[in-house]
Formats: C-alpha cells, sequence, structure tokens
C-alpha cells in the first residue's frame, strides 16, 4: 500500500503504514479536526480523509493538491473502510468536498456534493439504493453546484432553466422522471455555458472539485469576512473529502443545523432547524425554510434521542456551546461537522456562567470568556406601544437573532452600501438569506429575508455581526423592478421605515417606540464571577508574599561595604504573579435602568 504524504490526514479510515501528519486545527482545518474529534468520542462519523491547510497557503503545494497521485493513498483507504469505489460501476463511492479553516467561517467557502454521480454510476447508485427519485436529485444538484463553482456558470441559469420545465412547483413535489428531464436540461445547459461538457470521470470530478474548494478561499465574500473578523489571510483552508450520506431519500431521512444551547439567548435547550428528504445544503444555504425540532421528535424519536444523546456529549467533551451539522440516511443519525457556536453578547455570558454553575469550566475560563461583556453590552431594546395604542404588526418571521432594529428600506448591497455611507440606518431585506450579502449586512442594522432558516450561514453571521435578523417570511413579497416589497396588503418602497422586532419574530411598518432593558440578574451573576476571581488572585497573591524570602539588610553600611556588596537583589515578587485585567477591575455591575425612545435608526 503508498504510503500517507504527512499532509493528508485519515478519519475513520483503517492506519495506513506510513504515520500521519501532526493533527491539528491549524493543520487539517477546524472542521477536519473537530470530524476526528467526533470519531475518537465514538459519534456517527462518516470516514473522510483531509488535505491538510499547507495545500492552500503554498503556491506549489495548490498544484499537487490537485494530481490524484498526492490523495490516492488516502482515496485508497477511504474505499476499504466503506466498501465502495469511486467511479465503480456497481458500487459506486459518492463523495463530498468541504472547505474548513482553523477559525470558523461559516458559508464562506465552498461545498460540492454527490461527487462520483456520472452516467456510467448512475446504474450502481439505483441498485444501491432502489431510489431513483434521490438518484437524478442527487445528479441534477451535482451537475448545478459544479457548475457553478468549479465552472464559473452562473447560478441563476441552473435556477431559471428548472422554472421553465417545472414553473414554481416546490423541488419536493417533483418525481423521479422530472429530476430526471432536468438532469438532462442541466448537462446541456453546462455544455453551452462553459464550452465543455459535464466531467463523466469521477477522479476528474474530484480533482475539479478539490482545487475549486481551495480557491473559494479567495474568493470576494471570504476576503470580506475575514477582514471584518481581523483573520489572518495565511492560516489557509483544508479540504475534507468524506463519504456521502444522503438526507434526500424521504421521509425517513433529512438534514439538520444545529445548537447545543440557543445562541441568542444563552438557554440551555437543543435549537435544531431540520428538513425532511433534503441535503444539508438546503439548510444552509438560506434558500429553504426549515422546521424547527418538534416534527423530527415526533416522525423520528429515536433519531432524536440519538441527536440529543450526541450534542450533550459534544457540549461536555469540548466544554462550550456548539453548532452542530447532521443527516438522517433511512432513519439513521450522522454527525458532520461541530464547532464552538456563533453567540450574541447575552447568550455568552448566560452560557459561560451556566457551564461554570455546572462544572463543565472553571471561573478563570469562565471569567475569561465575559471578560469583554459590560452593562451596556448586554441591554437588550424591546417594542413598547405608544401612548397606549396596540401596535399592528404586518407579519411574522422567524427570529435568528434577538432585539429591535429600524432603518430605511434596502433590497441590495449597492442601495445598503450607499445609505449607511450617507449616514442613514438600514435594514436589508432580501428573498434569501445569502452570505454573499455580508458587505451589504455589515452596514445594515438588521436583515429580513422571505426564505431561509435560523441556522443558515448568513444568519449564523448575521448573529455574530449583532444584526437583528429574521428569517422565512412567508408574507414577504419582493419587486425588484418597482423597488417595493409587500407584506400582506401593505406595499412600502425602499427607503421607507421598517421596524424588526427580533424578540417576537415581528414586523412592524415605521418606527416604534422601544424600551432599553438591563438584565439584572445575569449582571448580578456576573459581578458574582469577577469578584470571586478578583479574590482568588488576591489570595494568589498573599500566598505568593507570604512565602517569599525576607531580605535583611543594614540601613547604615560600613565604610568600604559597598565596594564587597553582593549584586542587587530584585524585589521578592516572582515576575508571574498574577495581575488584575481591566475588565477585572471595573466596578460593580448593578442596578437597571429603563428609558423610552424612538427607535429611528436603532438597532440592538
Amino acid at each position: 500500500m503508498s504510503s500517507l504524504p504527512g499532509e493528508v490526514y485519515l478519519i475513520g479510515c483503517a492506519a495506513l503504514p506510513a504515520s500521519m501528519g501532526q493533527p491539528s486545527a491549524a493543520t487539517m482545518g477546524g472542521k477536519g479536526w473537530n470530524l476526528l474529534r467526533m470519531a475518537a468520542m465514538s459519534l456517527p462519523v462518516p470516514p473522510a480523509f483531509v488535505l491538510g491547510t499547507y495545500f492552500c497557503t503554498d503556491p506549489m503545494a495548490r498544484q499537487r493538491a490537485v494530481d490524484p497521485t498526492l490523495w490516492s493513498a488516502a482515496l485508497h483507504a477511504l474505499e476499504s473502510a466503506t466498501g465502495l469505489a469511486l467511479g465503480d460501476t456497481r458500487r459506486p463511492l459518492l463523495v463530498s468536498v468541504r472547505s474548513g479553516a482553523p477559525v470558523s467561517m461559516p458559508g464562506m467557502m465552498e461545498t460540492i456534493l454527490n461527487v462520483g454521480l456520472c452516467e456510467t454510476t448512475l446504474g450502481g447508485f439505483l441498485r444501491q439504493t432502489g431510489n431513483p427519485r434521490m438518484v437524478w436529485d442527487a445528479y441534477r444538484r451535482l451537475v448545478a453546484i459544479y457548475g457553478e463553482v468549479v465552472a464559473g456558470i452562473p447560478a441563476h441559469l441552473f435556477e431559471d432553466a428548472m422554472t421553465d420545465l417545472v414553473g414554481a412547483r416546490d423541488e419536493h413535489d417533483l418525481d423521479f422522471a422530472e429530476l430526471r428531464d432536468i438532469s438532462h436540461r442541466f448537462l446541456d445547459l453546462y455544455s453551452n455555458a462553459a464550452g465543455r461538457e459535464f466531467p463523466q470521470d469521477p477522479s476528474r470530478q474530484l480533482a475539479g472539485a478539490i482545487e475549486a474548494v481551495f480557491s473559494s478561499w479567495q474568493s470576494p465574500k471570504a476576503r470580506e469576512y475575514r477582514g471584518l473578523n481581523r483573520i489572518s489571510d495565511a492560516i489557509g483552508t483544508a479540504v475534507t473529502v468524506q463519504r456521502m450520506v444522503f438526507g434526500n431519500g424521504g421521509g425517513q431521512s433529512g438534514a439538520g443545523v444545529g445548537f447545543t444551547r440557543d445562541p441568542a439567548t444563552g438557554a440551555p435547550a437543543l435549537w435544531v432547524d431540520f428538513l425532511f428528504n433534503a441535503q444539508g445544503e438546503d439548510v444552509v444555504s438560506g434558500r429553504r425554510n426549515a422546521h424547527g425540532s418538534e416534527e423530527l421528535a415526533e416522525v423520528l424519536p429515536s433519531v432524536w434521542q440519538a441527536l440529543v444523546t450526541s450534542a450533550h456529549q459534544l457540549e461536555h467533551t469540548l466544554q462550550d456551546m456548539q453548532d452542530f451539522e447532521f443527516t438522517v440516511q433511512d432513519g439513521t443519525l450522522f454527525m458532520l461537522q461541530t464547532r464552538a457556536g456563533k453567540r450574541t453578547p447575552q447568550a455568552a455570558a448566560r452560557i459561560a456562567l451556566d457551564l461554570l454553575d455546572q462544572g463543565m469550566i472553571s471561573a478563570d475560563v469562565a471569567f475569561e470568556r465575559t471578560a469583554g461583556l459590560n452593562r451596556e453590552s448586554l441591554a437588550r431594546s424591546r417594542v413598547v406601544a405608544s401612548d397606549g395604542v396596540a401596535l399592528v404588526p404586518l407579519a411574522r418571521a422567524a427570529t435568528a437573532c434577538s432585539g429591535v432594529a429600524t432603518g430605511e428600506i434596502a433590497l441590495d448591497e449597492a442601495r445598503s452600501l450607499a445609505r449607511h455611507t450617507a449616514g442613514a440606518t438600514v435594514v436589508l431585506v432580501r428573498r434569501d438569506a445569502e452570505t454573499s450579502d455580508i458587505a451589504a449586512l455589515e452596514s445594515a442594522t438588521g436583515l429580513l429575508t422571505q426564505h431561509g432558516a435560523r441556522t443558515s450561514h448568513a444568519a449564523v453571521v448575521a448573529r455574530q455581526l449583532g444584526k437583528v435578523c429574521l428569517v422565512g417570511c412567508a408574507e414577504l413579497q419582493i419587486d425588484d423592478s418597482a423597488r417595493t416589497i409587500k407584506i400582506g396588503e401593505t406595499v412600502l418602497r425602499e427607503g421607507d421605515l421598517l421596524t424588526l422586532d427580533g424578540n417576537g419574530g415581528v414586523v412592524y411598518a415605521g418606527s416604534i417606540h422601544t424600551e432599553i432593558e438591563y438584565p439584572v440578574e445575569l449582571l448580578t451573576r456576573l459581578e458574582s464571577l469577577r469578584e470571586r476571581c478578583r479574590a482568588e488572585k488576591r489570595q494568589s497573591h498573599e500566598t505568593v508574599m507570604s512565602h517569599a524570602p525576607v531580605l535583611n539588610v543594614d540601613p547604615m553600611p560600613a565604610p568600604g561595604a559597598i565596594a564587597n556588596a553582593p549584586p542587587n537583589v530584585t524585589p521578592a515578587v516572582p515576575r508571574d504573579a498574577p495581575e488584575l485585567t481591566a475588565s477585572a477591575a471595573r466596578g460593580p455591575l448593578t442596578g437597571m435602568v429603563r428609558r423610552v425612545r424612538s427607535n429611528a435608526g436603532a438597532g440592538q
């Protein structure tokens, strides 16, 4: 068997004669590293191999990464672990190709699913699954995403072609014959737009997908995100090649994203979005509305219980709130990703304090995680009626990030940036919650979308940026040509004021009065933590001082003694003696103030 290069890593595969490189988040990316950790916890993780960040950061190495000889040994190990083979006509191996930087960059780079499916493997995949609808659904998805990410074909061309064939019907209602027709239309579209045929060699597909995912490190949205979050370009991304599991196989299958605690409030309960008969990109892309956990728990109770157990194990082992992705295939749970979840300041404080109370982290860790939080950063706006007049909401939507935001309606990035530059506050209104809107989102105070899930990548980014975010507003309609939106029977023009109440999941026309609240109980707990840490530091300092040697010095040395004196003795306080940080030295966080103000142009 060929040896494994030091920059290539295996997950859930038999060991090769040559040892792997040193696995870490820095070398194999956060996604691959956490997959390896989940596999070590015996969680249900599909086997995979990872091409390390080295291949992204070194230009010469990047050229090697697309050469199948580099990863042939890893691919063989993956095939041995699954009993399948890439390109095999009877038992084809299909894989996903995903990015994964050392730090979390949700949705900023590319993912390609179903790689390995082609004209010669369709029959074998059909025999494996017995599900023609799933086979053709997977194929049309591959051709479209490969065309967009690898060949650079605009995504709207595939969307328009699908609309031409089936109109506005939901893709879940399409049968296998219609999906087959769509696949053939997509293949023709690919050929015409790219000037070459869709690659029918699975090895070529995989090489092209690997190259495209590495290249997505330098995509405009990835660069914008790194700039906003001060992430170095030099760390690069890894690429994970993993056996596919299929959530689009019917009523016992699906895909979901969850948080081990509420990322908006920190409440200790699973926060899950799930779609039956779907693949993972349907949930995180921001183009589909998802359901909460209730339907999953009702239809597949054993899967739900397995998910609860897995989430509990993740949080206890990794000692922080986790954001995880999963797929259910024919009633079996598979865990595909975990990472420390993005959260609001209020959630950050509560989660750290709750984990401390549960004995999962130390006081020092809780102190560190809450060091930048204060009374003002934990304040929250809430909508109040003015002069006793009842508020009339336009619509309701799912809350992805709480707070209240009021601003001018902007329908695209150019408008959002222009009005922000002019000093106006803006609410971005979009059909889908997409990460390509990151520049517009940074300039806006809130985001409202017609489609999308609370756990979509764009919603996660909005939460991280502290933007009020409502998704999946079914009543919302957008007319780009007229530059208007319609919510129910109300028509609003671009530039009109709109208020998003992320606390209640409600949309209002115009500006609404708000009340600022300070969370007294949370602030009291936070001050208690800081006083405890100050006391422990004082005690530690006193202990050090009590054990310090005492130097007896004659205050009046005899004549000539200076010349014979020993070297100077430094004060008896060690260099590593603890000092109070600025946050530890802050005054007490007590009291609560409320004030009512007009919320025009405000966001929290």
